[in-house]
Order: C-alpha cells, then sequence, then structure tokens
C-alpha cells in the first residue's frame, strides 16, 4: 500500500488523501437500487463506479467490507413523505406480493450486473429485514429531542436539529432559506415544517407493506434505512459513503443528521458522488421518451439504439469519463467505445506474441507510474485508459520489431494491463466467453445426441443418468417431437 489514493471528499469539496479509519480495513457502503423495476442506464453508473473502487482498494491489499443495501420498503412516489410506497405500488398494480415484486427485480437487477461485471458486495441487506435496527434509530432521536409524534407518524425535527448541528452541510442547503421558503405552509401537514422527512410512517388502511410499533402500524422512511444498516456492518463511524449525485439532497443529508442526531456524531468520513448520466443533451426518463434499460442496451430493443451494446462496451464507455463529470450517451459514443474497447483487447492478446530481446528500448516503468499516478488522483479512469493506449502504440511496435524489450519488462507489461484492464477496471475479452459459450452448446448437444441413442436401444439408465447429471449441473433438457431442447436454469 505505497500507493497515495485521493478522494474528492463531497462534504469538504476537496481531494483528500485516503487514509482509513482502521487500516488496512476499510468499510464501504453504497446506496443500492430501489427494486420496482428493471434497471437503467443511470443505475449502472453507480454500480461501476464503486466497482471501480471496491476493486482498486482490494487490489492495494486492503481488507475491504463492502455493503450495498437493497430498498425494498418505505421509498414512496413522492419524495415529499406522501403517496404510495413504490413496490407497493408496483405489487397492487401486477397483483402480486410485494416481495414477489422484490425478489424479481432483484434477481434481475443481479443478473445486469453480472452482464457488466460488477462484483457482489460482501454483504447486501434489506430494508425490510432491519425494521428493528431502524426503530433503534428513532428512539435515540424521539430521547434527544430531534424527532416528534405526529398523528402515529415520527417525523426529524430539522430546525430543532440546525440549532446544535449544521444540517445542510453536505448539499450546501441553508436552513435559514428552508425556513423562510416554508414557513407559509405551516398547519398544512402534520409535519412542523415542509422540510422535516419521515422516519416512521403510520400506514393508510389499503397500505399492503406495515409492520406493528409503539408509534402505529406502519413502515420506515426513506433515508432511516442506511443509517440503520450502514452502521450496524460497518460500525459507528466507517470510511466511505458512495451513491449517485441524485441522492446528494435530501438522501444523504439525511443520513448525515440522523446518525449525528442519534449518536452525537458523523459516522461517514469521506462521501463519494458520481455524476448522472443524460442522453442526447436529455436527463433520461419515461416521459422523454429515451429511457433505457440495461436489457435493451444489451439486446438493441429499444428505439433510442442503433444496435445492440454488449456489456463490456457500456462499461468501457463509462470508465472513458470520470466518475464526478457528467456523462451524455449517444449511439456515436457507444460505438466509438465498442472499437476503442475492441482495440484494448486485441492488444492486449497480442503480448503473447511479442518476442524478447536483450535489451529495451521502451519504459514499461514509466508507464506504470503514469497509470497508477492517474489512478491515486481521485480514480481517473479517462487519464488512465489514456495512458493505456499509449501503451497499445508500444505494443505494436514491439510486435512489428520497431522496439525492444527484455523477458523480464515483458512480463511486467503483462502483469501491468492484466492487472489494470481486467482486475481494477473489471473489463473482460467477450470474444473468449462467446467461444465458450459455442463450445458449451457443442458438448451439451453431444451428450444429448448420445442420450437420444441410448433411449432408442432402451439403455433407459444412461439416458436417465445423462439428464440427471445436466439437471444438477443447472442445465434442463426438454424432449420434443424434432429432438430436444435444453436451457442453462441456473
Amino acid at each position: 500500500m505505497e500507493n497515495k489514493l485521493f478522494i474528492y471528499n463531497t462534504l469538504h469539496r476537496k481531494k483528500e488523501l485516503f487514509e482509513p479509519i482502521n487500516a488496512p480495513h476499510v468499510g464501504l457502503y453504497v446506496c443500492g437500487p430501489t427494486v420496482y423495476g428493471d434497471a437503467h442506464l443511470g443505475h449502472a453508473r453507480p454500480a461501476i463506479t464503486f466497482d471501480l473502487l471496491f476493486r482498486y482498494l482490494t487490489h492495494l491489499e486492503y481488507k475491504v467490507r463492502y455493503v450495498r443495501n437493497i430498498t425494498d420498503v418505505g421509498h414512496l412516489v413522492n419524495d415529499a413523505d406522501e403517496g404510495e410506497d413504490k413496490i407497493a405500488k408496483k405489487a397492487r398494480l401486477e397483483q402480486l406480493e410485494p416481495m414477489e415484486i422484490v425478489q424479481y427485480f432483484t434477481d434481475r437487477y443481479h443478473k445486469d450486473m453480472d452482464d457488466l461485471n460488477v462484483r457482489m458486495p460482501s454483504i447486501e441487506p434489506r430494508a425490510s429485514g432491519h425494521i428493528i435496527e431502524q426503530m433503534e434509530v428513532i428512539d435515540r432521536l424521539l430521547e434527544n429531542n430531534f424527532a416528534y409524534e405526529s398523528n402515529g407518524s415520527i417525523y426529524f425535527d430539522v430546525e430543532a436539529y440546525s440549532k446544535k448541528y449544521e444540517y445542510g452541510k453536505l448539499s450546501g442547503r441553508k436552513i435559514e432559506d428552508l425556513i423562510a421558503n416554508t414557513r407559509e405552509l405551516a398547519g398544512q401537514s402534520e409535519k412542523k415544517n415542509s422540510f422535516d422527512f419521515a422516519l416512521w410512517k403510520k400506514a393508510a388502511p389499503e397500505h399492503i407493506m406495515r409492520w406493528p410499533s409503539k408509534w402505529s402500524d406502519g413502515f420506515p422512511g426513506w433515508h432511516l434505512e442506511c443509517s440503520a444498516m450502514s452502521q450496524k456492518y460497518l460500525g459507528a463511524e466507517f470510511d466511505i459513503h458512495g451513491g449517485g449525485l441524485d441522492l446528494q439532497f435530501p438522501h444523504h443529508e439525511c443520513e448525515i443528521a440522523q446518525s449525528t442526531g442519534a449518536y452525537g456524531k458523523e459516522a461517514v468520513k469521506y462521501w463519494m458522488h458520481n455524476n448522472m448520466i443524460t442522453i442526447n443533451g436529455q436527463k433520461m426518463g419515461k416521459s422523454l421518451g429515451n429511457f433505457i434499460t440495461l436489457g435493451t442496451m444489451f439486446s438493441g430493443e429499444n428505439d433510442v439504439l442503433e444496435q445492440a451494446y454488449s456489456p463490456m462496451t457500456v462499461r468501457f464507455f463509462m470508465l472513458q469519463a470520470h466518475y464526478r463529470s457528467p456523462l451524455d450517451f449517444s449511439n456515436d459514443a457507444l460505438k466509438a467505445a465498442e472499437k476503442g474497447f475492441k482495440r484494448l483487447m486485441t492488444a492486449i492478446a497480442s503480448l503473447d506474441k511479442i518476442q524478447a530481446s536483450d535489451s529495451s528500448s521502451v519504459s514499461v516503468q514509466d508507464l506504470k507510474s503514469k497509470s497508477y499516478d492517474a489512478l491515486n488522483d481521485d480514480l481517473n479512469t479517462p487519464i488512465l485508459i489514456a495512458h493505456l493506449f499509449d501503451g497499445v502504440k508500444m505494443i505494436n511496435s514491439l510486435l512489428v520489431g520497431k522496439e525492444k524489450i527484455t523477458a523480464s519488462d515483458l512480463e511486467s507489461l503483462k502483469t501491468l494491463y492484466r492487472s489494470l484492464v481486467f482486475d481494477v477496471l473489471g473489463l473482460k475479452d467477450e470474444g473468449d466467453e462467446e467461444g465458450d459459450n459455442e463450445m458449451l452448446d457443442k458438448v451439451i448437444s453431444l451428450l444429448l445426441t448420445t442420450r437420444n441413442e441410448a433411449k432408442k436401444n432402451k439403455d433407459w439408465a444412461t439416458a436417465d443418468k445423462i439428464r440427471d447429471e445436466l439437471t444438477n449441473l443447472g442445465i434442463a433438457v426438454k424432449d420434443t417431437k424434432d429432438g430436444f431442447e435444453w436451457e442453462i436454469i441456473k
């Protein structure tokens, strides 16, 4: 861990040297999805950003506990603490149990993340599984007079909190401005002020998702889950909390207030936020007709797309921009990323074809230093990729004999590319994957042809054994009038 990693701390609005609270252990918490629909392009950016951070910290030999939650209760369709729960609404429309909705879209989210080569977190807690912990935080806030009850609901008292602590320090909001702009709403709500936020909501009679409490049958507020779960798994103080820029206010601002109000100190040392994605200069939204789910991105079945784009093309496209910069999607940009990704993969594959010499006319150490300097400068992946493409020119020159390299330097070059491109950037050669799938298809077809021959010969034991063994491997076999069909089921 000789590298000096600097990360931009949103709280202090500057780059700071990363110094874990209990090195070499690092606690990382990232806000995960609300699972009431398919993951879209906007979900991919925080997933890839913090997967990159997770991978790089691990590469630097830190022991990382990465927690990414699943929001499955408490996120209302209106962020003003009104309206239906997003998952409950989906369940009502589909005539399903809410947890059926949760499981279905959680599984699809995981599939999309696997396609993008995003590693699973160390722990993936659900809000609905931590109701007791959330109630405990509410009790503390009530005891400390930073919360109040109103008609069976509990609200955080932002004005009372601001008399002792600074509310708005993360987002730059000023409590004086909030008060001045909302005083006229007094008496029109069960809240003292419209900017107070729900910690516990009394459930309406038709509300499906509810839990008993001393205050009412109800459900926790959206902001509360992350405060409760992050501190349960990472401790009262932990290193990094991350998410999309859209979560900075109100979600993360409210988290700071809850943790400080309950425990008298802030929980998070470094706040990190990735910027947003636009599509041809516009914010992505269903109403604008430019909404792209990851599934349709990979299949090409979307009117916004001119073609299908592979998961690694999407990942490489996102890594070409710094995580704190806005990123504009366009078909031209994706096509350029596709070409660049293939060029990089071709160069890496060519490394094994280079012949070593007695001397080197290239500097692998210089390339390595520049590459790590880019990563250590707040994960500056566009600069890193630029250096890697400078290295591609080097590889091509070595390949045709214009430059020379010793055997030890060649091994260092191979290690550098495979470590940074595959392990840290999380890219993988999709060409190999296609070849593996083709080989798998041939092997299974051979086995099933053998099974059919066994059936014709009335060798039922062999036929059943082949089918049972394939089933155990997660491959379902279906006999048809024309022969057979098969699919991977796990």
